[in-house]
């Protein structure tokens, strides 16, 4: 080789394998939200700002609408190296770390507020459960409250007893602890909720207004019982093998653009549930108010579960840990 082209040979190998110089590195981030959705939304914004910030270095590639398999096949994937992230809902990131479902705990919260006080405070912890099982939480979000969706009025929990009542099929804690509390379960995967409502082998569902309205269910169980079942929580969340490569300036950008997309996403999606639940009353949906002489009833309901969760899937002072700062918040607001 002559020894003009060596030296610009060399310059060139300094310049791709120096600090910051590396070639543009895709993000593959799978996610259930399909095209146009708020969680794509965010994810695609998301990666222009990366990509900004790493001049291009940077960016996502997203395997939206569960192209990437559901979400168990997606943290699947992260493992093996096939994916480098997910924007996860609580079902997910509770195959990762089953000590999220503390904030998805029946009838623990009363509202938005409440849960992010005790997100706020249990979010570091959560957060080393989740890197001491191979991943790292860039930012929190959610997917909105679970709530009642039937065939006919419920304000009492004695009356989900006569109704058919789904269950995500592979979830067999959630399935004992409706059967144990005497309740008619079908197990069914998601896919197949608008064909068993239309057969009749499902009365009612849990699930969040805003699915509720995607998918057209509300036309088949067109009675929503008015009450915040359990929040389902979300997020965004990459491979700490992939996280380690990042460089150390570039992490500390990324996360504080990761966290200020998850706040942006928080706001659209919580106006989005409160446009989806005026939509769905507009074409018929039947909104029924629980007396409060019930809530006390419905509480001790969920509580029933508690058990087979509670020093199983979720360490018990984690538990004692969130109900501490509930309580915390609700002293503080009652002042």
């Amino acid at each position: 080789m002559s020894i003009r082209w060596i030296v610009p040979l060399l310059v060139l190998f300094w310049f791709v394998s120096a600090p910051g110089w590396a070639v543009a590195d895709a993000v593959k981030i799978g996610t259930l939200a399909p095209k146009g959705s708020p969680w794509h939304d965010i994810v695609q914004d998301l990666s222009e700002a990366w990509k900004d910030a790493s001049q291009g270095q940077y960016y996502f590639r997203i395997y939206p609408g569960g192209v990437a398999g559901d979400e168990p096949d997606m943290v699947r994937k992260m493992r093996i190296g096939q994916l480098h992230a997910a924007a996860l809902s609580g079902i997910g990131l509770s195959r990762i770390a089953p000590e999220v479902q503390a904030l998805q705990m029946p009838m623990m919260y009363r509202s938005n507020d409440e849960l992010d006080y005790v997100r706020a405070k249990v979010a570091p912890r959560l957060e080393q459960a989740f890197l001491a099982r191979g991943f790292k939480v860039l930012a929190w979000g959610d997917v909105g409250w679970v709530m009642f969706f039937t065939r006919q009025p419920v304000v009492h929990p004695d009356e989900m007893k006569a109704l058919k009542l789904f269950t995500a099929a592979g979830d067999t804690v959630v399935a004992e602890i409706y059967k144990d509390a005497g309740y008619q379960v079908v197990p069914l995967a998601s896919t197949d909720i608008h064909t068993a409502l239309q057969a009749g082998l499902i009365d009612a569902l849990q699930t969040t207004p805003i699915a509720a309205l995607s998918f057209q269910w509300f036309g088949l169980a067109p009675h929503l019982t008015d009450l915040k079942w359990a929040p389902l929580v979300g997020a965004i969340v990459v491979s700490a093998k992939f996280w380690d490569g990042v460089p150390p300036a570039l992490q500390a950008r990324f996360l504080e653009l990761s966290r200020a997309a998850g706040g942006r996403l928080q706001a659209s999606l919580r106006t989005l549930e409160s446009q989806a639940l005026e939509v769905m009353r507009e074409h018929g949906l039947s909104v029924h108010t629980v007396p409060p002489e019930n809530l006390p009833i419905w509480e001790a309901r969920a509580r029933l579960g508690y058990p087979k969760i509670v020093g199983k899937m979720i360490p018990g002072d984690l538990i004692r840990e969130v109900e501490l700062y509930r309580d915390e918040y609700r002293r503080a607001q009652s002042q």
